[in-house]
């Protein structure tokens, strides 16, 4: 009675939420049994064989895979896709903001794996009923556009104005953003590319300054004069984010001597009347030194007088730093005597190069013995922390060092106009040595930071630049992360190190392409004018003309009238404006405010590549925190970075870059490079595991290729075996269908449950896994090979055959569904062939996987795998053989089992039951005791297997045995079992399905 309510119509509720066996799951193999079926080109039968038909081919070869796509995009309304999904009436909307990417070059693979990424996302979010924003964007202003339309035009650049710089290099932004677009289209990125953000937009341009005032007001941003990095090659201040840097470069390190002119009033005595005391000083930028403005010291070490065997000439230095410095000057130091640094206050030393100048002794927390000598050369306007040490002692931070890299006069004439990283070090070395205070010059391979544009190495010098006071917005930015998810959740992590490490933000370039600091500067005080009224009148002028009024439009109009007539009118006006541009940082980390929808304007995703953890992640956060204290995303996802196939960085000069246009189309050698479409580029994308670094290439394309086809295959038999099958007539009700048939769809409910669950943690390639599991495992190698025979040889509206096509149609749905966000092409191709289809429909306008809870039947995992369990014993025992010519006795005691087993087989011998049909046997008897006589050819097998019901209320261990024999019937000619009296006679289920044909 137990088992009888396993599936019948007379289940009590409680009972449909039977457990079965603790969640196993059989890798059901087939081994020995034949997949063959009747050759339908022969025999007299082959008419009345039922077998596949659909036009959906196995494989698109050569140029029809990206042709096919092409037309599919055309047929399926691909582009009209984002409009018809915003008219919708819906509740709910999904917004993941488009990290804009830089619109210098073609469309490359780092960029498909973001945008894929992202098109997945908003596909899986739009098929679960959310109205999906995502307006495509790019950063279009900033040096590398300049420079490459510099470098273009060779010579002729030095001649152009900034206006005519500006010209070239928007219609250089917009031509490449056009040709990134045209290939993400091509790619099935579904976006709103009918209104796409460009950095350069005039509308854009305006809330960005209006952000940057927002700032000032709060006294967020302000300008001074101190260090930054500073890139030689391309003559302007650069931030933190756009280093990179060269653990292969050289420099010339030196080891320094600073006479003593002064000794502190402790340390005096202790010299005992020695004539030349030095303080020793270690550098690896020498060219720095003939800013020097101090030495300093740690407070708290210990440091040591010590006289060099070598020379007797005697120096002060770290007490830890006597051994490995004197092994570095291949000499011996002994130590007369030490003290703590504290005891060096108030000494001064003499300038190396220049006698005239005094360096003090100064003591600094930045100081360290890890390098060098524990006393530390300090150059205000070439370093960050001794730009602090200056400010504390109120030093000169002069800089003699100008906007190309090179000394200016103020270093004198022996200096001037040599560039400092390199003529200008060998000078500086010779002016040591002349003046005897060089100990020693060697070369120093290190990480050494290089202008991420021109790979040229940049120096620190201070100079007057814009700043964005993050220290006062650090605290709130990292309160708010805590609410943010991030994936991986290491990345939040790294975020909060990137941004502790950043001491201020460095917002100024001096440039032409990008959009103008709105200040006016006085001409001959140090002095700014900027203001409410001066800030709204540009912004009024920069949304009707763009930001290009800057430099067409005189002072007089960039100003309000009445500015302009209290600053000194027409002939007496004091101010000129500003010449610095904004860092493309800022231009981007304010897109936010430009592109999110409602008052709220936070997105629901950001998902870039892990370098934006230091880039837009940072600015967008810094901006939106600053202007409204909200971070503009509540999740945040991190990828890797794409390299070659054997983890090797991706480069042109390498010759493995993946071009993916060439993926998509292929190359001009299709034996070499042949055309894969942009589905496979998407499976690619999808089964990588995107947190890390992910690799391509050959093999991986290859492996994604096969992956589809493999797919191919399963859906194709779904499509066949469904032509003639009219869902709405044909389907047979839940409760009659076929034990095993409910099996599936109760395995498929959960399938779709995991897969639904991936798509929401952004997890797409377990998506991949679940979906080739289900696919291989659970369908062909288990459910197809059982059902063939039932499929083909049954009368085609015989309710057991119809039972079969109304899950066929249950699986062929879910499964399209589940990997349409991946397989955009694919999962439409299917629906142009859905044979009940009266016209074909998008599988994106109709949802996401709708599965019943009358599927959800764990007690069926009890009948099928107890059946499966006895199956796996028969056909593990005839490895390599057809099992069609076997029949197969099961024995079992009395009891569940035994119920359960009657259940699949009413008659005690029987080669059309349901269990026949799982043993894919002749045919199988069951019995509750050993048979009388069996043949000498038969094999005995023994199992036992555990029924665990209702949560373990319901368990009973039941031992089996299974008996196989040789078939003794003859082969028929229809279905090739052997179930017939003779070999040329039909077996009666065939005769009876043929009879009338």
């Amino acid at each position: 009675a137990a088992a009888r309510t396993l599936w019948g119509p007379s289940c009590p509720p409680r009972r449909l939420g039977w457990r079965g066996t603790t969640g196993r799951l059989l890798v059901r193999s087939v081994t020995g049994a034949s997949n063959r079926l009747p050759n339908p080109n022969s025999g007299k039968y082959r008419d009345t064989v039922l077998l596949p038909q659909t036009s959906f081919p196995m494989k698109l070869l050569g140029r029809q895979q990206p042709d096919t796509e092409l037309e599919i995009q055309q047929k399926c309304g691909f582009s009209e896709l984002y409009s018809w999904q915003r008219e919708r009436k819906v509740k709910t909307e999904f917004c993941l903001h488009d990290g804009p990417p830089y619109a210098n070059g073609d469309a490359h693979v780092g960029h498909a794996l973001n945008k894929i990424l992202k098109d997945i996302a908003n596909r899986y979010h739009m098929m679960k009923g959310s109205k999906i924003h995502f307006v495509p964007g790019w950063d279009c202003h900033g040096l590398p556009i300049e420079i490459k339309v510099l470098s273009e035009l060779g010579e002729k650049a030095q001649s152009l104005s900034a206006v005519e710089i500006r010209e070239k290099a928007r219609s250089f932004a917009k031509a490449a953003a056009e040709k990134q677009k045209s290939a993400f289209t091509r790619w099935g990125i579904m976006a709103d590319w009918d209104n796409c953000y460009y950095t350069f937009d005039k509308k854009y341009e305006a809330n960005q300054l209006r952000i940057f005032y927002e700032m000032y007001e709060k006294g967020l941003v302000y300008r001074a004069y101190k260090p930054v990095f500073w890139s030689p090659s391309s003559r302007t201040a650069l931030a933190e984010a756009e280093l990179e840097y060269n653990p292969e470069h050289i420099s010339r390190s030196v080891y320094v001597k600073f006479p003593v002119s002064r000794p502190s009033p402790v340390l005096a005595p202790l010299l005992d009347g020695s004539s030349t005391v030095s303080v020793l000083v270690w550098t690896t930028q020498p060219w720095t030194i003939p800013a020097n403005q101090a030495v300093c010291y740690m407070l708290d070490a210990k440091y040591a007088v010590v006289k060099c065997a070598n020379s007797g000439d005697v120096y002060i230095l770290a007490a830890d730093k006597v051994t490995s410095v004197a092994s570095a000057l291949e000499t011996k130091f002994e130590v007369i005597s030490t003290f703590l640094g504290a005891d060096l206050e108030n000494g001064t030393c003499t300038h190396p190069i220049f006698p005239d100048k005094v360096s003090p002794l100064l003591p600094a927390s930045h100081v360290t013995v890890a390098k060098g000598t524990g006393l530390v050369h300090t150059a205000p306007a070439h370093g960050m922390e001794d730009y602090s040490v200056a400010s504390q002692h109120s030093l000169s931070m002069d800089c003699l060092v100008n906007e190309d890299g090179i000394f200016t006069d103020g270093a004198g004439p022996e200096l001037q106009n040599k560039a400092v990283l390199e003529e200008g070090t060998d000078v500086v070395i010779k002016m040591l040595q002349a003046a005897k205070n060089l100990l020693k010059e060697e070369k120093l391979v290190h990480s050494y930071p290089y202008d991420w544009r021109t790979k040229k190495p940049v120096v620190i010098r201070a100079s007057k630049q814009w700043f964005v006071n993050i220290a006062d917005i650090k605290p709130t930015a990292k309160e708010l992360l805590k609410k943010v998810k991030f994936i991986p959740g290491s990345a939040l992590n790294a975020m909060v190190e990137m941004m502790d490490r950043r001491p201020y933000w460095c917002i100024s370039r001096q440039r032409a392409w990008g959009v103008p600091i709105p200040v006016f500067l006085h001409k001959t005080k140090d002095e700014v004018l900027i203001n409410s009224q001066t800030i709204e009148h540009i912004i009024k002028l920069v949304e009707q003309h763009g930001s290009d009024i800057w430099w067409t439009l005189p002072t007089e109009q960039l100003l309000p009238k009445e500015v302009f007539s209290q600053v000194g009118g027409p002939d007496a006006l004091e101010y000129v404006p500003g010449q610095d541009i904004l860092d493309i940082w800022f231009d981007s980390g304010t897109s936010w405010s430009h592109v999110l929808p409602g008052t709220d304007q936070r997105a629901d995703l950001y998902l870039e590549g892990k370098d934006q953890l230091g880039g837009w992640f940072q600015s967008s956060l810094l901006t939106s925190v600053a202007a409204r204290k909200k971070a503009p995303y509540k999740t945040v996802m991190v990828h890797g970075f794409t390299l070659g196939e054997k983890g090797e960085k991706m480069s042109k000069s390498l010759g493995n870059a993946v071009n993916p246009d060439v993926v998509v189309n292929g190359g001009q050698d299709e034996s070499k490079e042949p055309p894969y479409g942009a589905d496979v580029l998407r499976w690619w994308v999808a089964e990588s595991n995107v947190l890390t670094e992910v690799t391509i290439g050959p093999s991986a394309l290859n492996a994604a290729r096969d992956d589809i086809n493999k797919l191919r295959n399963t859906l194709r038999f779904l499509l066949g075996n469904l032509s003639g099958f009219n869902p709405e007539t044909d389907s047979i009700p839940t409760k009659d269908m076929y034990v095993l048939d409910q099996y599936m769809l109760h395995l498929l409910q959960g399938f779709a449950n995991k897969i639904t669950e991936s798509y929401k943690q952004y997890d797409f390639g377990k998506v991949v896994r679940l979906l080739q599991a289900f696919y291989t495992r659970e369908l062909s190698n288990f459910y197809f090979s059982v059902v063939k025979d039932r499929l083909y040889c049954e009368s085609e509206d015989d309710p057991k055959r119809r039972s079969c096509q109304t899950a066929l149609v249950e699986i062929l749905d879910v499964i399209v569904r589940s990997f349409a966000p991946i397989l955009p092409h694919l999962a439409e191709e299917v629906f142009q062939h859905i044979p009940y289809a009266k016209e074909p429909r998008s599988v994106f306008r109709t949802g996401w996987i709708n599965t019943s809870s009358i599927w959800k039947k764990p007690g069926l995992e009890e009948a099928v795998e107890s059946a499966c369990a006895m199956r796996d014993s028969f056909l593990g025992s005839i490895p390599g053989k057809n099992a069609a010519e076997y029949q197969v006795v099961i024995v079992i005691e009395p009891g569940l089992l035994f119920e359960i087993m009657e259940m699949l087989q009413t008659q005690e011998t029987s080669s059309t039951s349901q269990l026949n049909e799982l043993m894919m046997a002749s045919q199988t008897t069951l019995l509750s005791q050993e048979p009388r006589e069996r043949t000498a050819d038969a094999t005995e097998l023994t199992g036992t297997f555990l029924i665990n019901l209702e949560g373990g209320d319901i368990r009973e261990e039941s031992s089996y045995k299974v008996i196989v024999m040789p078939a003794t019937k003859e082969k028929c000619p229809r279905c090739w079992k052997y179930t017939a009296e003779s070999s040329d006679a039909l077996c009666p289920r065939c005769a009876e399905v043929a009879g009338g044909k």
